[in-house]
């Protein structure tokens, strides 16, 4: 199916994700290259990617939350991108909350209950 999204192992052993639409390198599968693998072939394995898989999209919006609660505290206080994100791995310790959690409440009300800079 030309559309379809595979799994395929490259000679060193590497599963990775292709779309067959896009990839030259399994179209030549005839000539002797390894054999596309679908997650049937490998359930472990295809749900290990899938959980990596959820664990970076969660980690991207993190990232995205934790840039405006710097850019707020850098405006806030005068603060560079590294002293803002200090304040944030500081009041994290304090409070014993994840940074993500403190820039999440950070950018959603505009309060700030962590350290000022001095």
């Amino acid at each position: 199916v030309p559309s379809a999204v595979v799994f395929a192992r490259s000679r060193h052993g590497t599963v990775r994700r292709c779309n067959m639409a896009q990839s030259t390198s399994l179209r030549g599968a005839e000539a002797g290259a390894p054999a596309p693998l679908t997650p049937a072939d490998n359930p472990a394995r295809a749900a290990e990617l899938e959980v990596e898989v959820e664990h970076l999209r969660k980690a991207l919006v993190s990232r995205d939350v934790i840039g405006q609660a710097k850019g707020i505290l850098m405006e806030r206080f005068k603060a560079t991108a590294d002293e803002a994100f200090g304040l944030l791995v500081q009041a994290s310790q304090n409070r014993n909350v994840r940074v993500a959690d403190l820039a999440v409440e950070l950018a959603e009300t505009g309060e700030w209950l962590g350290p000022v800079p001095g």
